[in-house]
């Protein structure tokens, strides 16, 4: 099946699931979930997997054993391309539209480690600068988990120290309510987009 775009009907059913976030809500409108979220994602990914590699689609169902939130279902549908440790690229649909994402999302702290000693490095720390000012100059905005002091070992005077500070990082943009998302066309912007996160990719990947 080639990809035609999320069907409004996947943005829909997201908006109910947020007000109805229950099983019996989920077994009435499981169609949905499987004709408008569940196989376009399959298709898009298809579509970009020689390029990019398998990616992992994620279940619909939440975690809940350790949760204080006991809502059974997630309200978005994502997949990751795995290309290091928890390092790779990101696509979701939900209510609020699609969205795109490439970095790490955790690590331990020996890679972690190893980050941090990359970014304190000059030459290997302002190419990371450089790299996030483009994408930042191309409507990507950087995000992640960051401590909210300085890391220890690390001048809180470091010319890099709100990068030091990231324990994840990551770029998203979004593409929200935008047609384009209904329509083929999206799989050609998620490879554009992926394309302009490689070489963040390849630099977290190296100095890891």
């Amino acid at each position: 099946m080639s990809f035609t775009g999320f069907p409004a009907a996947a943005l829909d059913f997201y908006d109910d699931l947020e007000m109805d976030n229950t099983k019996s809500f989920w077994t009435a409108n499981k169609h949905i979930y499987e004709e408008s979220v569940r196989t376009p994602m399959a298709a898009l990914l298809a579509e970009l997997e020689q390029e990019f590699g398998t990616a992992k689609l994620f279940r619909p169902y939440r975690d809940v054993r350790f949760a204080r939130d006991k809502t059974p279902y997630k309200t978005h549908q994502g997949a990751f391309i795995d290309v290091a440790p928890s390092t790779g690229w990101y696509v979701q649909v939900s209510a609020p539209g699609v969205r795109v994402a490439a970095g790490f999302y955790e690590a331990s702290s020996e890679r972690l480690g190893r980050v941090r000693t990359a970014i304190d490095d000059d030459r290997r720390g302002k190419q990371l600068e450089r790299l996030l000012a483009d994408l930042t100059a191309a409507g990507w905005e950087v995000g992640g988990d960051r401590l909210k002091t300085s890391p220890r070992g690390y001048d809180p005077d470091h010319p890099r120290i709100e990068l030091l500070r990231h324990k994840s990082l990551t770029v998203a943009k979004s593409y929200g309510f935008e047609p384009v998302i209904h329509t083929p066309e999206l799989a050609n912007l998620v490879r554009a987009d992926w394309q302009a996160t490689k070489p963040l990719i390849i630099w977290l990947t190296d100095n890891s």
